[in-house]
This record gives C-alpha cells, structure tokens and sequence, in this order.
C-alpha cells in the first residue's frame, strides 16, 4: 500500500458514520471532543464554525472542514434561508498516531475553488446523494464514499500545504526522491533496509539521503522504519490471530525474541499482553454505533 493508505488503515477503527443535515432559521449544532476525525461540508447556504479560542470561520457552498483530532467544536447559521449540510465522522485510534495525521492542525479548511481539488467536490456530491436517496445498497456505498472523502480531504491539505512550506510530511510525501523511499519502507517493513539501500530506492547517495530524510520527515530513515514496523506489529496484534512468531517475522523482526524485547520497550508490556487488552478495545470500538438521531442540530431561543 502507498503510504497515505498505510496510515489511514493503521489508525481506521469501526464504521463510519454521515448525516445529511438542512435547517432553516436560528440554529447550532455543538460538537464535544471525540476521539477520531470529523467533516462538514456546506452544500447550501452557510454557515459559521465556533471553537473555544480559535477564530471564528465561515463556510459557504462548497467548503469543507476537516477536525483530524476531533477537537470540540460548534456550527450555527451564517445566514438567511435554509443551509444544508453533509457531516461525517470516522473512529481513530489514537493511542499511537502517524506523525502525519499528527502535522494536521486542529483545524483544516478546504474553500471550494473550481480550480482546486475537483475529485474532492465530485466525491462529497456523490456522498451527498447517496444520504438524500437512500437507495438499494446504501449501506454499503456509503461508508466507502466516506472513505474516499477522507482521503480527498488529506489529499488537499498535503498539496496546500506542500506549496506553503519547506519540511513536513506533506512535503515528503510530495518530494519525489523521499516518497519513494518511503513507499519502499511500507511496501515491504520486513526487507532488510539500509540507509544506504533506502537512498538507493531514492536515487541519493547514502548521506544525502540520510540528510533530506531527517529534514524533510524529522525522524532519521531507520528510525522511522523501527516506528513503522511496530505499528504494523501492534494491527496484527490488535487485528488477527497471526502467530506471534509470524508477527515478528512481518514486521522485520529475525526472531521473537528480539520482537518480544522492542514491543515491550515501545508499548511498555509484553505483546501477548497487548493483544488481549487492544482486541477487546477493538472489538467495543468496531461495534459503536452513532446515535439514531444523527448530528445534534438544536434551534436557537429566537427560532423556537
């Protein structure tokens, strides 16, 4: 898998969940803190975000918002006439998260502009519609167009951001050179990695390599890969019944002695112990459900 997907599918936990929200008048939906990521999208009308210090934005048709670490937040109306609006939410683990979802800020806005990020407006159309129709299939159309809103929503924030700044996941994920190293490392996180064959997969020779990675990734190239084969680990763990052995083998681990010793020292108990705890946490988060009621939409005194 690429590395974007990697991460999403090592933080994914349960199904995700949409509403398709209109009002009219006075209103506001709160949102308290919650531990994974949510989007609005404002189709009509507009609106205006709320959140504790933070400044105060206003969204209009087209707009979207990502809250990636699910800080509290409020919406209300920005206007006359009716707004509607599509909101979704996804469970993350957030025990461990990527230091790319970790770059995110609290708040990432994504103005609608014709000329900027098409297939994020063409799959919240699609995502729209499918809440409004409710057709045949439904249910599985939607958590996967959900999916794909999400991965749009990155998408954007890592171009933005990549034309903004000099080092960052972002920009590593756009540097040709580093992305391709890093592709290498999720690809296969048992091959047996250099920082020389990993500057090779670069194109760089071992030092440059070396360099570019720690300045644009902040972490050195094996360090990062150690990281990462243990976050693989602890899926396996959390996720299937893989032999420990087998485990330590897929993570690029020679023996389960040496794996047992850098599990213990990264997540501070033993791996068996960790899989006993995380596929109960796992199995609770896999089933939660939203409430039946969708978003907490409340009308304002003067509207009731």
């Amino acid at each position: 898998m690429d590395v974007l997907s990697d991460v999403i599918g090592a933080m994914r936990a349960g199904r995700p969940y949409s509403s398709l929200t209109s009002a009219e008048a006075a209103w506001r939906m709160d949102f308290p803190s919650f531990g994974g990521a949510r989007f609005h999208v404002v189709t009509a009308g507009r609106c205006r975000i709320t959140r504790g210090r933070g400044a105060a934005v206003t969204l209009r048709p087209g707009d979207a918002v990502l809250f990636p670490h699910g800080a509290e937040h409020a919406l209300e109306n920005a206007g006359d006439g009716t707004t509607q609006l599509v909101c979704g939410a996804y469970q993350l683990d957030q025990a461990r998260p990527h230091p790319l979802i970790q770059d995110l800020p609290d708040l990432v806005h994504v103005p609608a502009r014709s000329d900027r990020h098409p297939n994020l407006q063409t799959s919240i159309s699609l995502l729209r519609d499918e809440l409004d129709h409710q057709a045949p299939g439904n249910d599985v159309v939607v958590p996967a167009l959900l999916d794909v809103v999400l991965v749009h929503l990155f998408r954007a924030w890592i171009t933005e951001r990549a034309e903004s700044q000099d080092t960052g996941w972002c920009v590593a994920l756009g540097d040709r050179a580093i992305s391709r190293s890093l592709r290498a490392m999720h690809q296969q996180p048992a091959g047996r990695w250099t920082v020389e064959s990993l500057g090779a997969q670069a194109g760089l020779s071992r030092a440059a390599f070396a360099r570019r990675f720690a300045s644009l990734v902040g972490l050195p190239p094996l360090t990062y890969l150690t990281w990462w084969r243990l976050t693989t680990a602890a899926r396996l763990l959390r996720t299937t019944d893989t032999p420990l052995s087998i485990v330590a083998q897929r993570s690029g681990y020679g023996s389960a002695y040496a794996f047992a010793n850098a599990f213990k020292r990264e997540y501070g108990l033993p791996a068996g112990e960790y899989r006993r705890q995380r596929r109960t946490d796992h199995r609770h988060i896999a089933e939660w459900e939203p409430p039946s009621s969708g978003f907490p939409l409340t009308l304002a005194p003067e509207a009731r």
